[in-house]
């Protein structure tokens, strides 16, 4: 039976010769952190490599993503459908084995990790979803979701002020199935972190209100081995094991410095690195027995096959539950949910209330939430500004699990990116709000949600200079063009409460990409509309508003903007036909027969946003218009402010003949 460091020593030679082949990679890490990853795999970590989505398994995130063949080598040793080619192919085109680990890419990798800081944030968030999940599910005798997180955690990570707000968070709801193991090596790529990073990190966690594990030896298994178990026995508080480890263990020459960090070996040094570790094998050859010791599908099966088995107990006694937690963990909406929102918005048609965007969002969420009890929702310390909290809002704190909202507290980037964990976790139906412009501060998590290819929902209230007194630096200018360019992201911005709820019920349907819902702080008119033209708003542009005949001119506008456009058409000489566009992404996507349905070929366009103008020129063309911002807002209340920057009846208009001509 082979050692434990000979179990390790193929991460190592794995790691180094697949950077080398590439040419590019970071075999510092992988080499470092092999004996703790040893210990863990092989001893501790509960999963299935035959069903990478066994619903109870532990969830592994490597926040350290650079040194991503760590987990490729773990991936493929245990029996993962990772085989040998796939590592040979490591950062090469079209490869599953990406430069840093992409979640869907290959079984196993439970997130995206590659910005630092991310990884640990969206374990956080799935450490919450099992926490949650298990209050709502679990009951006396049967604990159908009982299993850990964790996290291997590098410097950089540390440095990143991101890491700060989860693992903050994380202490403060006492997130005890949490386990994170700090890779303290001491080198980053700018060489030793002495001059950059604080000296005791441990008690930086202690004040956050971890479980610190101080000192432990990263290298030898039987130090590593009873941190663990210390960690798996603190249960009232999330674990942090403080593992010294040298970068680019068995390297002779460029172990312990930033050399090894971010490099190739080189064949030289390669070639001295097994002699070192007594690895008498060519590249990419793994010994029978090295496999052996790494296989863990029959120790997997059997885990599930145990589970299986209490679930089928409990299913007996629970039998609603059981099938409500299985609904809910395939990410099957109720069968009964979209019926009940048109329902909703059709009524809400009927009403016609002129309320602001964010009320309208509000009483959408009330009439969500007793169809969705997967909704999961939370505000950056803005629950009374965003509206986001209903009737049925039970908030999750130390104390209390079994609930259904997150106060965030002033941690933006930190909630979203936990918002993106309970997503991958499963579960949850998962919403966060905060004022529009402070989404500059998750711009990362955005963009990671839409890579990932996961249904994560952002909440943006105040979204203009319509917010008024808070003057410009509340004031989003350039944001929403800037999020519409996300790939695979939807952004909606509804003009009454009618699309402000179809935004809603289309944000809820979408599991395989995330969107931004945008609300105003000002009240909007309500609209009239046809039934056909309810339905169409879902197609993210629609004729509001027709004129007899061919029209001189298309007004396109969303949000509040649509009422001025729908004003300026009662006083012009013209014949204008409204498109309101609240999403120009779900605009995209229809058939070009449709578009051309709403934007006719050959007929002049004015767009009418209160935001920058650039994104509309592929809407409006050379001989269009635009009336959008040019500059940043100013403080002054939000009537003064849309006047000054030539949101008016005479300055549309005014824009219109000129296009005209």
């Amino acid at each position: 039976m082979p050692s434990r460091r000979d179990l390790a020593n193929a991460i190592r030679v794995l790691s180094m010769d697949a950077v080398q082949r590439a040419n590019s990679g970071h075999p510092g890490a992988p080499m470092g952190m092999a004996d703790i990853a040893q210990v863990l795999w092989n001893d501790h970590l509960k999963y299935n490599p035959m069903n990478a989505k066994w619903t109870n398994r532990d969830r592994f995130v490597l926040s350290n993503g650079h040194g991503s063949m760590l987990i490729y080598s773990l991936l493929h040793l245990s029996g993962y459908d990772l085989n040998m080619d796939d590592i040979k192919d490591f950062r090469q085109l079209h490869a599953r084995t990406a430069g840093h680990p992409e979640y869907g890419y290959v079984d196993g990798i439970e997130t995206t990790t590659g910005p630092l800081g991310q990884g640990i944030t969206n374990a956080v968030g799935m450490a919450i979803a099992e926490r949650t999940l298990g209050a709502q599910f679990n009951k006396l005798g049967h604990n159908i979701v009982d299993h850990n997180t964790y996290v291997f955690m590098g410097d950089g990570c540390l440095m990143e002020g991101l890491s700060h707000e989860s693992c903050a968070m994380a202490g403060t709801l006492g997130l005890g199935k949490l386990i994170v193991f700090w890779d303290d090596n001491d080198i980053s790529i700018d060489g030793h972190i002495s001059d950059w990073m604080e000296k005791d990190v441990a008690s930086r966690f202690e004040s956050y209100g971890w479980h610190v594990v101080r000192d432990v030896n990263g290298h030898d298994p039987d130090a590593i081995n009873s941190a663990i178990n210390a960690a798996k026995d603190e249960i009232t508080k999330p674990s942090f094991i403080c593992t010294r480890t040298t970068i680019g263990f068995g390297s002779p020459n460029l172990c312990g410095t930033h050399n090894c960090h971010g490099s190739p070996l080189g064949n030289e040094e390669i070639a001295a690195t097994r002699k070192e570790l007594g690895w008498d094998f060519a590249p990419f050859e793994i010994p029978v027995d090295i496999y052996e010791g790494w296989d863990h599908k029959k120790k997997g099966i059997a885990d599930e096959l145990a589970w299986n088995i209490k679930f089928a107990a409990y299913k007996a006694e629970f039998s609603a539950d059981a099938t409500e937690f299985e609904r809910r963990m395939s990410g099957d909406l109720p069968a009964n949910f979209e019926v009940e929102m048109d329902q909703f918005i059709a009524k809400t048609q009927d009403e016609m209330p002129s309320i602001a965007s964010r009320q309208a969002s509000q009483r959408t969420i009330e009439a969500m939430g007793p169809l969705l009890p997967e909704m999961f929702g939370g505000s950056a310390d803005l629950t009374g500004s965003n509206l986001t909290n209903w009737s049925g809002t039970v908030k999750v704190n130390a104390e209390n699990a079994n609930g259904n909202y997150l106060s965030w507290g002033v941690r933006e980037f930190g909630m979203a990116h936990m918002m993106n964990g309970i997503v991958l976790h499963g579960g949850f139906k998962v919403y966060g709000a905060t004022f529009f412009m402070f989404m500059e501060f998750m711009r990362n998590a955005l963009r990671m949600s839409a890579l990932m290819k996961i249904g994560t929902i952002y909440v943006y209230t105040h979204d203009s200079i319509g917010l008024g007194e808070d003057g410009p630096t509340h004031q989003p200018v350039e944001q929403l063009a800037t999020m519409r360019m996300i790939p695979n992201f939807q952004s909606w911005r509804g003009c009454d409460a009618v699309e402000s709820a179809v935004s809603w019920k289309m944000a809820m349907l979408r599991s395989d990409a995330p969107t931004g819902l945008v609300f105003s702080r000002q009240t909007l008119t309500a609209m009239e509309r046809t039934s056909e033209q309810v339905e169409n708003i879902e197609k993210g542009g629609y004729v509001l508003k027709d004129c007899e005949g061919l029209a001189d001119i298309i007004f396109i506008a969303t949000g509040s903007e649509v009422n001025l456009a729908i004003e300026a058409v009662a006083v012009i000489n013209a014949k204008v036909r409204v498109v309101s566009m609240p999403c120009t992404n779900a605009y995209d996507d229809q058939d070009q027969a449709y578009k051309d349905s709403v934007l006719t070929p050959g007929i002049k366009r004015l767009a009418i946003e209160a935001g920058v103008a650039d994104g509309w020129y592929k809407y409006v063309g050379l001989d269009g218009g635009v009336v959008c911002m040019t500059t940043f807002g100013e403080s002054a209340p939000a009537d003064q402010l849309f006047k000054a920057f030539g949101f008016t009846i005479d300055n549309v208009i005014a824009k219109a003949k000129a296009i005209i001509g």
